[in-house]
């Protein structure tokens, strides 16, 4: 079940994010560390009602931002539609012992669907240079690879900025 976040649960969701960035890590890909992402932001998500999480038997294994605020990063990016009815995708993690299981599917199905009744025309989200996977994971879903942008907290290297047309 896909539901929003509760306060109560940002210890949860800081560890499946923790265990995220150590799996990732231990696969040589430096995208979240310890700048990033951290309470301070789970917090903000939950006070603007866009932290949901996944939670099967009783437990979260994942979670996901489904936001209306546009990072100032994003500024200068050309993107396909204008400002004016978009979804950005952040902080997207599953628990590293229940991935491959079509979970991630899922809570990006749940984002195109609720952004579709709420009559949204896109979803805009970046991912990292360094992580195939992901490219492979948004590219396939119908994503668009626009421009770079870059998160020097992070990494060196660039992010990588998508968009996929819902209306």
């Amino acid at each position: 079940m896909i539901r929003r976040a509760k306060l109560s649960e940002i210890e949860k969701i800081i560890k499946i994010t923790t265990a995220c960035a150590e799996k990732m890590v231990s696969e040589e890909i430096f995208q979240w560390n310890e700048h990033y992402p951290n309470k301070n932001v789970f917090f903000k998500d939950i006070e603007r009602n866009e932290l949901f999480v996944y939670e099967t038997q009783n437990t979260i294994i994942g979670c996901i931002v489904i936001s209306t605020e546009k990072d100032i990063e994003y500024e200068t990016v050309n993107w396909l539609t204008t400002d004016n009815s978009n979804y950005y995708i952040h902080r997207l993690a599953i628990l590293p012992n229940f991935q491959k299981r079509g979970y991630a599917k899922e809570m990006m199905d749940y984002a195109e669907t609720f952004a579709l009744k709420n009559n949204i025309s896109s979803i805009r989200l970046d991912t990292f240079s360094q992580n195939i996977r992901n490219q492979k994971f948004y590219e396939a879903r119908g994503y668009t690879r626009l421009e770079n942008i870059y998160f020097p907290k992070q990494s060196s290297y660039p992010f990588y900025c998508y968009e996929k047309l819902l209306l």
